[in-house]
């Protein structure tokens, strides 16, 4: 690299003319000349500014991955300490958006001076999203692990999103032997009555024997990955993940009282699922998105039966 990255949070172009007495040998020639297809920073902690739900910027730390291609062979390194100042004036200085990122990357490569003509950049952060109670007046936070990739190369911009949503799963195989142990005892307590009224009925599913076996469920994770279409120059996180969540119908909850509780064993019962059912669910979802141009899904269900997980995985492309 042809300069070191600084501590300072002044621009690097307010340095214009650096000491001609200190000594500068990335300016030599390569022993091996060869034009590079990447080089950069990985790792860097940095604020970004992120839209929360009600249109407001919230900062949330990040680590960043920078990177440009060296294509002037004669050159021995990049301005790295360029691109790190570049990162820490835009990042924290608007919230993350499509044309934030090409303006950005733009940038990058404009401060290489001829020795790049593309640049790639990788935030990793987790966003927070307020989500309500399914029944009680409440709310809480949940945390979501999000990565944007943005490449700029030839003018075009290509954006990616990753993120994971965290859920319930029940066995539906669990849930039928589940339910035909419970017909069995039912069948063994009333052998020989020929009329049951309503309340005995009632008395009996309430009390501990009218429950002879529950079926096993989960905490599960799936792994979505999105690329969005050139057309579309919004971060669709937020919508992307309700999207999910809605066609999955169980994601985990945040603040819950006992009427939450049981609305979520209710919805539980009524989405019985595979990992199979599940990735199928959010493959119908993403292949439906006119935002997304191609995606990737895996689902990994942690199992409470086997000490090892059911997986499943599956990709497409949008038309």
């Amino acid at each position: 690299m042809t300069d070191s990255v600084s501590s300072s949070a002044v621009p690097a172009h307010s340095h214009p003319n650096p000491d001609p007495a200190l000594p500068d040998v990335a300016a030599d020639q390569p022993a091996l000349a060869r034009a590079l297809d990447w080089v950069g920073m990985e790792g860097i902690c940095l604020p970004i500014r992120l839209p929360d739900s009600a249109g407001q910027a919230m900062q949330v730390p990040a680590r960043v991955d920078v990177a440009v291609d060296l294509q002037d062979s004669s050159a021995r390194g990049i301005h790295m300490s360029r691109l790190y100042m570049l990162l820490q004036e835009s990042l924290a200085g608007e919230a993350l958006s499509a044309p934030g990122l090409r303006h950005l990357l733009d940038a990058c490569i404009a401060s290489q001076q001829g020795l790049s003509s593309a640049a790639r950049l990788t935030l990793r952060y987790d966003h927070l999203l307020l989500r309500k109670a399914l029944s009680s007046n409440n709310a809480g936070w949940k945390r979501y692990p999000v990565t944007v990739e943005a490449t700029l190369c030839d003018g075009h911009l290509q954006l990616a999103v990753d993120f994971s949503i965290e859920y319930s799963s029940t066995c539906p195989a669990s849930a039928a032997l589940s339910r035909e142990l419970n017909a069995r005892r039912f069948s063994e307590d009333f052998a020989g009555t020929h009329a049951l009224s309503n309340a005995a009925v009632s008395d009996w599913l309430t009390s501990e024997r009218g429950m002879a076996a529950t079926p096993h469920a989960q905490r599960s994770r799936a792994e979505v990955h999105v690329e969005l279409k050139p057309s579309f120059h919004e971060l669709p996180l937020q919508s992307l993940v309700d999207a999910v969540e809605a066609v999955i119908a169980t994601p985990v909850q945040t603040a819950v009282k006992r009427e939450d509780e049981m609305a979520f064993a209710a919805l539980n019962a009524a989405n019985l699922m595979f990992c199979e059912d599940a990735a199928r669910r959010i493959a119908h979802a993403m292949s439906g998105d006119a935002r997304v141009s191609a995606w990737t899904i895996r689902v990994a269900h942690h199992e409470s039966l086997h000490p090892h997980d059911a997986v499943a995985s599956v990709g497409g492309k949008n038309v």
